[in-house]
């Protein structure tokens, strides 16, 4: 009895690896991510659409890398010393998702998670499954797979 109360527990938070693209505060679930590091050695792609910035090559593993912010409709992310690819698993398919820089873990819970307005600081809604706030802001909760589809 004791483990159902505290798996029912766990599924009213869910914990958000927060990061920026550009000045809008992003997040996704912890759980979606398999690492996040900071390799942008990356060989490009002939022909790829312009979000997509090279793969490159993780321990044996091919990784696509997409600029978070230019596939979001964003400015594209300025690659600096803070630059981070948050790698993904997204239908047994490793992605790379660069992003300016990384912030917190933030603890969300579910029931205050809002649904996203049409267009959150000139993003596109589609892409965020829905909006957080905390003390100090709002973090756009990103819908990886919508994200990761093609177009």
């Amino acid at each position: 009895m004791k483990h159902q109360a505290e798996s029912k527990e766990k599924n009213k938070t869910v914990e958000l690896a927060s990061f920026y693209v550009g000045n809008a505060l992003c997040g996704m679930d912890i759980l979606n991510v398999q690492e996040i590091n900071k390799n942008i050695e990356m060989t490009k792609v002939p022909q790829a659409p312009e979000y997509v910035l090279g793969v490159l090559n993780l321990r044996g593993r091919i990784v696509t890398i997409i600029d978070l912010g230019r596939k979001v409709g964003l400015s594209p992310t300025k690659l600096s010393s803070e630059s981070r690819n948050i790698v993904v698993n997204s239908k047994d398919e490793y992605v790379g998702l660069l992003v300016d820089r990384i912030s917190d873990v933030e603890l969300a819970e579910r029931d205050k998670v809002e649904p996203p307005p049409a267009n959150i600081g000139g993003v596109q809604g589609k892409f965020f499954e829905g909006v957080f706030k905390t003390r100090n802001s709002l973090i756009g909760i990103l819908n990886v797979e919508e994200v990761l589809k093609s177009g």
